[in-house]
Parts: structure tokens; sequence; C-alpha cells
């Protein structure tokens, strides 16, 4: 027997309540049949001008929408809050579990039997999948894809990545001010997302590793025609799904989520992959923790993009994108079902690289082991990442003595300071910028290279902290310290002057001080008062978990499937 479409409690009844949802519909011009029992599809879209990576959406809704007509359903899109990453403040991260409560109420309150989530912009995904994995419809992702690479005076640039080269050249004062301005135009040449292998595009490749998404949504461009088919192709098969009965729980198992952290060694892609799955797992119900992202420590970098190579994301496309580098993976891949309804192994089967120097073979990589490694030590007991393959190779292994900056207004004072008591052997540390100290975790951990240092070349230096940093920046740097220096993290009692250890190989982070001195410094030590005393930023404060836990609020964890029986009127 067919089970009942959730639909059915909003338009199939022949009584008052049925009258009401049916006729408020009506008056958009929807005819008598587009209420016969088939399946209502909710577009969930993220579709902002503030949100400049997500301006291309609403094109992609209407492909969806004739996608779903095609194979008889009633396409009905809602929109939810978009986090545009590089205009909000102070982080659009302190927004991504707003955006996943927007989604996951509203999903429940309608009356709809799957959802297509329509995001891009580094936030957006993990936020909408989170809302979707708590109320567990048949689910499918479009990502709004990639802009076209950055051009400037004949050469490919990066958003993001040469930014920081940029801005850094300047403060060397090997580039002009007028020059620096000058490649500020061709950057952003089309809708999408960064086109380096950012945060949006480390989703996205994810998304599209786990199952999530059909074939070839991670690298097509946003304004590629085979993108907005593949929108019309996605609107077909959410119908489908919703006949299979194929929920968003059927696709977020362990092994989906296994195969992610594979996926992100291989691209190089970004540290934020790591909360945002964490925070996933926990809407999910899979246990998932830091150690489990030590399986891809030995997966090589086969993905030639920045930051961590040269090459961008529509190259990638060209190259022959994720179905490419699941070929390569195809070994160490775990099975795990898709919204095709089969295993990921068919999304490789006859995927071809078209270009080795960006898509490197396995036997042959660009970089060995180049996985996140997982941290710890005295310095970090619940954890910390470090990201190899943007990192100098000698700074892996490194001693040294600490510089402190006690939150990021007393970095931005001072870093470019003549007398600052630092040289290239000196360990940055920020603190007060994890979830709830910012509050929001933002993207500063890949700090400045003090002024000083820059002007003598240098161009990298270990740099500790309870923040992330952008997907597109690069250093050795060692990012979601935790517990974080507002919850009283062993962060919270360095000192400069003290000595830190790192051997990223090693996964050890400590902080060489005698544990007596530790103790006293213990007791000393006073929390700073909140930054944000109202509204959803106190909300988040209070209840916020720690990066190691995927700084989700502790009250939405998990899932809540349960029908809504009462009625609006």
């Amino acid at each position: 027997m067919k089970k009942p479409r959730r639909s059915a409690a909003w338009y199939g009844k022949n009584d008052k309540d049925g009258f009401i949802h049916r006729s408020w519909m009506k008056n958009q011009g929807f005819p008598d049949h587009a209420f016969d029992g088939r399946p209502i599809i909710g577009i969930c879209n993220t579709w902002s001008e503030l949100t400049p990576c997500n301006s291309g959406l609403r094109v992609l809704a209407e492909a969806v929408k004739r996608g779903v007509w095609e194979a008889g359903g009633f396409p009905v899109e809602f929109p939810v809050m978009s986090l545009g990453e590089t205009q909000m403040k102070p982080t659009a991260m302190l927004f991504r579990n707003l955006l996943a409560m927007d989604v996951e109420e509203s999903i429940r309150a309608y009356g709809i039997d799957g959802v297509v989530l329509l995001g891009g912009c580094d936030k957006t995904t993990p936020g909408q999948l989170m809302g979707a994995a708590s109320v567990d419809l048949p689910t499918i992702v479009v990502s709004s894809g990639p802009m076209l690479n950055g051009k400037y005076r004949g050469q490919d640039i990066g958003s993001g990545t040469d930014v920081w080269k940029f801005s850094e050249a300047v403060r060397a004062g090997e580039m002009t001010l007028k020059d620096f301005m000058g490649a500020e135009s061709g950057m952003s040449r089309s809708a999408g997302v960064c086109m380096t292998m950012g945060t949006a595009s480390t989703m996205a490749s994810l998304v599209e590793a786990m199952g999530l998404s059909l074939p070839t949504n991670a690298a097509l461009p946003a304004v590629d025609a085979r993108r907005t088919a593949l929108a019309h192709l996605t609107g077909k098969r959410i119908v489908e799904m919703v006949e299979e009965d194929l929920p968003l729980s059927q696709i977020l198992q362990k092994p989906n989520f296994e195969n992610a952290i594979l996926m992100n060694a291989a691209a190089g892609g970004s540290t934020n992959a790591v909360v945002h799955l964490l925070a996933l797992a926990g809407r999910a119900g899979v246990e998932l923790t830091l150690k489990d992202f030590e399986i891809a420590s030995d997966i090589p970098l086969l993905v030639n993009c920045m930051p961590s190579g040269k090459y961008l994301m529509e190259d990638f496309c060209y190259a022959g994108g994720v179905p490419a580098v699941l070929a390569e993976l195809r070994g160490s891949l775990r099975k795990a079902k898709t919204v095709l309804g089969g295993d990921i192994a068919a999304y490789a089967d006859g995927a071809e690289c078209f270009n080795r120097d960006v898509i490197f073979p396995l036997d042959a990589p660009l970089k060995p082991a180049a996985g996140l490694r997982v941290l710890r030590g005295n310095l970090a007991p619940d954890g910390a990442i470090i990201k190899p393959s943007a990192a100098s190779e000698h700074l892996l292994k490194h001693e040294g003595r600490a510089h402190v900056f006690e939150n990021i207004e007393d970095m931005k004072a001072t870093i470019d300071s003549p007398d600052l008591d630092v040289d290239e052997n000196t360990i940055l540390v920020l603190k007060g910028c994890g979830p709830k100290g910012y509050p929001g975790m933002p993207e500063v951990g890949n700090m400045p290279i003090p002024r000083k240092l820059v002007e003598r070349g240098v161009r990298d230096m270990i740099r500790v902290s309870d923040a992330r940093m952008s997907g597109t920046a690069y250093g050795t740097v060692v990012l979601h310290v935790a517990p974080e220096a507002q919850a009283g993290g062993p962060l919270a009692l360095v000192r400069t002057g003290d000595t830190i250890r790192l051997d990223a190989r090693a996964g050890v982070l400590d902080l060489l001080v005698d544990e007596a001195e530790l103790a006293a410094r213990r007791a000393a030590w006073v929390a700073d008062a909140p930054h944000y005393t109202r509204g959803y930023a106190r909300l988040y404060i209070d209840h916020v978990l720690q990066a190691d836990k995927g700084a989700d609020l502790d009250f939405l964890v998990g899932k809540d499937t349960r029908p809504v029986t009462r009625e609006s009127h």
C-alpha cells in the first residue's frame, strides 16, 4: 500500500481546511488539477542581491520548476534567509544555524512532499541541509555554481586567494595600490560562488561526493547552460524520489560522510568542511567526530586548484570535475546510496580526466598525504585542525615563542607596528574568535603577516586561533582550537613569551608551560563580557556548541519527523 502524501493533509481534504488551503493558492492562477494529489515539491531558494554568489538562483528555480511539472509534480518556490559570506557582519557563520532553523520550520510548516535546496554561498549549503535533515523529506541539492575565472592583465586570478596575495604584495611595497584596485573588477566576472576551491565550491563538491546532488553539480559554472539543464533534471528527479519514498536520512549515512571526508582531502578542500559536516551529522543522528577525519590523512592531493594549487573551478569542470576525482578514489570510496537510488560508484562510471595538470592520478598525485590533520595536546584537548596542502612544509613541525593577541581589535591595532616583538619563528596566537567569543567563529584565523616581516620577504608563519579561515586562504594556520578561549579553554591562558610546539604530521599541539603555572593562570582567568546581549546573537552565545561538535545550537541537534497535526484555522 502506497504511503499517503504529506501534502494531502493540506490540499486533499474536502472540508473547510482543504477549501482554505487550495483557494488561497489559486489566487496565483493554479488550476484545479494542480491539486489532484500529485507530489508538491518545495523549492527552497536562498536567492538574494546581498548574496552575490546566489544571484543566479532565480534562473535555476525556473528550470527546476520545468522539471517538476514535466515529471507530474507541482512546484512551489519559497524563500529563506540568505547568507552573503563577504557582506554580513560580524560573520555569516553566526547566522548558519538561524538559516537552518528557517529551513527546518518552513519545510515542516508547509504542505510539501519533497524539497529542492537552491544554495551556494559558503554557509547556505550546510545551513539548508541541516534544516532539511531535521525534517527528513526527500531532498536534493542544486548549487549555484562557481563564477567564471577571474581575469587581470591576461592572467587568471582567483577570488579570495589572489586577494590575500595582492594585499600582502601592497603591504610589502611590491604592488601599487592602483594595480591592486585595477584587479577588483576582473576578479568577479559573472554570477556564482568563488571560483577557487573555497568553502562554497568545497561544499558543492562534498554534496556531490555524498550523493546529495546529481553528478557534475559541483563544478559546472553558474552561467553554463548545462547547469540550467541540470536544474531541470533535478526537478524531474525529486518527483521520482517522492514516488520512491527516498528521504534524506537514507543518504545521510556514515559512509556518505566518509566519502565527503575523502573528497575534501583529494580536492584540497576548505577547513570549514569540518564544522559543517560535524553539524550536519548531528542533525542526521550520525556519530561523526574529529577522529573520523583522520581516515583521509593519507589521501593525496589530486586537484590542482587554488588555494592548494594553481587552477580555478572552471578549469576543474573542463578537466572532468568531481566524477573524475571519484574515479581516482574508487578504491577508497565507501558503498553509499545517492539521490539516484544507487551507489556512489555510479557517479564515477565512465568518468574521464581531460587535463592531468588539473586532476592528477592517484599514483602520481600533486602532493602526498594532503588530508586535514587533527591536532590534539594540552593547548587543544578537544582538538584543532590544520590544512597541510595549503601550509609551508618547513613549518609543519616547529617550536616557537608565542606572540598573543587577546582579541581581533588588539591584532588589527598592532599587527603593523614596527615595534612588534616578532620574527619569522614566532607563533602568532589570536584569542576570542571562537563560536561564543566573537561571536560566530569568523574567518580571521589566517592573520596577516606582521608588516615588518612582510617587508623582509616573509610570506608564512604559524598562526594559532579558535577562529576559522576562508576556504580561499592559505598558510600554516591552526584553526578551531577547542575549547575556545571564551569558554575557558587552555588557549585563554597563553601569554606572549610562552613556547608552543606544533607537529602537524604527529597531530600534536602543546603549550610548553608548567602545569602549576597554568593552574594559577586558570584560577585568575575571567571570561570577557558577551559582545551581544539581545536577540538571536544572545541566543546563539548561550546555546552554541564548540567547534569539535560543529558549532550547532544545542537544542537543534537531532530531528523531529512527527507530522504536523494542528490546523492554522
